[in-house]
């Protein structure tokens, strides 16, 4: 039987899933590290963007998100764990229970995307029990829509004669 590593912390909720991808590794972790596309395929983000214009992301860059409810003011994260074509993962900056973690899964001709969504739920069992019911249900659903947005957009084979008019 598994065991979840946070299923016992108070206050923490916990979302994950994880799909089969068409492509290499490669070609999926350059999508993941394209932080300007997140809104496109995270469907609960409405933003997002790098705090400083470095080249490339790296440990200790940030980036600024803003969710998809309202009323929700941007949030700073940094990235606090980085493997080339296998793990991105991003910390809150004032809130150390906020993460979001991305891991791909090389494979022999195919690859796999891990994707995991930590934040707090305040107020006791009460409280988590509440976001659950509310909250949980939805931001999980949105995370698994996510995960097709995100197959879609990587295994998308553009034919390069037909934009060569634009």
């Amino acid at each position: 039987m598994a065991i979840r590593d946070d299923a016992f912390v108070p206050g923490l909720q916990s979302h994950s899933a994880s799909l089969d991808l068409d492509c290499s590794a490669e070609e999926a972790f350059a999508l993941l590290c394209a932080v300007e596309k997140w809104p496109v395929w995270l469907s609960f983000l409405r933003s997002a963007r790098r705090a400083n214009s470095e080249p490339g992301l790296s440990l200790g860059s940030e980036i600024v998100l803003r969710s998809w409810l309202p009323g929700d003011e941007e949030e700073l994260y940094e990235i606090d764990g980085l493997i080339a074509n296998y793990r991105l993962s991003l910390v809150g900056a004032y809130s150390l229970r906020r993460r979001f973690e991305f891991r791909i899964e090389r494979r022999t001709t195919s690859s796999r995307l891990h994707a995991r969504l930590v934040y707090p739920a305040y107020h006791g069992r009460f409280g988590s029990f509440l976001d659950r019911w509310q909250r949980g249900r939805r931001v999980a659903s949105a995370l698994d829509d996510s995960l097709v947005h995100f197959k879609g957009l990587v295994e998308f084979k553009r034919d390069e004669a037909v934009l060569a008019d634009f």
